[in-house]
């Protein structure tokens, strides 16, 4: 999500700092380049020269010019100008009490994404107590009624559905009257979309906004569609009087220009994003956690809160008790990784984790995922004991056959073994921390592990002591020799 828009910007910022005492010239020049990063995000014209004006009219004042970190304050000044384009926001959907029928309806233009969406929210709403019922309004395209029927029947939903109808207005209001029958408490319409706005879209919508009364209407915007979602959103809302927007696929490489600009252009909240295909990925929108991604500052609380969710938390607790007592071994190893791949995909939950979010590019054509595979496939060609103490009891032959039943070689299961005493070591120090001494151990083993090479500099430099020209130039040929047999390991998986 939003690479190339944080590219653009990580690009703006290096130039700012690089600057030395910064001028309003140079200032300027700098800020030049954060337009151009938001015009290539497809962020709406109109919206980039209002967000400039008003970061320029901040960003070459006195007090930031005479700052002793201006740069450092351009990337505040930015972020706090991207919380307000993008805020203040409304995560409510206003419902009405379970004695009464809450109304919900979902409109846009066709391919972005209302029908998943429409089970994301029931789904949702199911969670929270409530009972939906929802509606195949969609009469244009056939397999959106057979589409809503499966999700449905996923979800445990009711659907309501006529295929002989071919007025969605009367399929709307025939809705209504079932769901006091079925007894649901809130009515999911999906409503028919096009390929672009035209009349009799907004016509039909129009007269299913009058004769069944929707209580809130929300237009679900495909986010990778930039300018033209823009566009498309500024016509709905003149039509309908939106109350909120829902950004879908913003899972993929979506340039952010639609986040950014919507909120802005239609005056109304954006309530929720998509974040993949099944039907658990709607998160809340929040505009102070999307600014963080937006600018490559990771988003922990989203993270943390997906954690609470997924993770298993009486697992967690067995481990945290057995960790206390000096127990940690493979299998626990093995199950955290695991825990930790119910987030997603590992460079999505590392562009979360602030300061992570450049290790991808560092990561070059190194895939995590793969690398969790053969990790669990070693671990897996191991015996009981070997897995609770991998140190005393993997010799070299037992290496040998490690590595041949998992289809690797024997240093990699030597490396694992290294890699898990390390890991060990750790988890049982944080046992019975508090949380700022986690953070703290942490972010002292983040800083080790984010450089591959700060153990071998820590081995080779001496305490105290500064490295001569030729001790430099040896570690510098060590340190060159470790990455080429790094990117020869990875060839070879290849």
């Amino acid at each position: 999500m939003f690479e190339a828009l944080q590219d653009g910007l990580t690009s703006a910022f290096k130039t700012l700092r690089g600057k030395g005492k910064l001028s309003e010239a140079n200032m300027r020049d700098g800020l030049k380049l954060v337009e151009k990063s938001l015009l290539e995000a497809d962020v709406s014209f109109p919206v980039v020269r209002q967000f400039m004006a008003d970061v320029t009219e901040q960003a070459v004042g006195e007090k930031v010019l005479k700052s002793l970190d201006p740069s450092q304050q351009v990337v505040g000044l930015i972020y706090q100008e991207l919380v307000n384009m993008m805020g203040p926001v409304d995560n409510s959907l206003h419902l009405l009490g379970k004695d009464q029928v809450t109304v919900l309806m979902m409109c846009g233009l066709q391919g972005s994404g209302k029908t998943t969406t429409c089970g994301k929210l029931g789904r949702m709403l199911k969670e929270s107590g409530r009972k939906p019922l929802m509606v195949a309004a969609d009469l244009q395209r056939p397999a959106a009624i057979d589409q809503l029927h499966v999700i449905g029947e996923q979800l445990g939903i009711e659907v309501f559905s006529d295929r002989g109808q071919k007025d969605p207005v009367t399929v709307c209001n025939e809705a209504l009257k079932q769901a006091k029958k079925l007894g649901a408490d809130v009515v999911i319409l999906d409503t028919a979309g096009r390929l672009h706005v035209d009349d009799e879209l907004m016509g039909q919508l129009q007269r299913i906004d009058r004769q069944c009364n929707p209580h809130q209407a929300y237009l679900v915007v495909d986010g990778m569609t930039g300018q033209d979602a823009v566009n498309s959103a500024k016509a709905f809302n003149e039509a309908l009087e939106l109350d909120g927007v829902i950004l879908t696929k913003m899972d993929g490489d979506a340039r952010g220009g639609a986040a950014i600009s919507v909120k802005h252009v239609t005056g109304v909240p954006i309530k929720f994003i998509g974040t993949g295909e099944h039907l658990d990925a709607l998160e809340e929108f929040h505009a102070d956690r999307m600014a963080g991604r937006i600018l490559g500052q990771g988003d922990i609380m989203t993270l943390v809160e997906k954690a609470q969710r997924e993770f298993d938390q009486d697992e967690m607790l067995r481990q945290e008790e057995r960790m206390k007592k000096g127990e940690f071994t493979l299998d626990d190893f093995k199950s955290q990784l695991s825990q930790i791949k119910k987030l997603g995909p590992l460079q999505k939950v590392m562009g979360m984790i602030p300061g992570m979010s450049g290790m991808k590019d560092a990561m070059g054509d190194m895939d995590p995922e793969q690398d969790m595979k053969r990790l669990f496939g070693i671990i897996d060609s191991m015996t009981a004991d070997e897995r609770r103490n991998p140190t005393k009891t993997i010799d070299q032959s037992r290496r040998r056959r490690i590595a041949a039943g998992s289809g690797v070689e024997p240093h990699e299961v030597n490396e694992l073994v290294k890699q898990f005493d390390v890991m060990a070591t750790m988890m049982t120090q944080l046992a019975g921390k508090g949380m700022r001494e986690r953070m703290k151990m942490m972010r002292q083993m983040q800083s080790e592990m984010t450089n591959p090479n700060a153990q071998l500099a820590k081995k080779k430099q001496p305490t105290g002591k500064r490295l001569s020209p030729a001790e430099k130039a040896k570690l510098k040929k060590e340190r060159e020799k470790e990455m080429r047999r790094k990117k020869r390991e990875q060839r070879g998986r290849k």
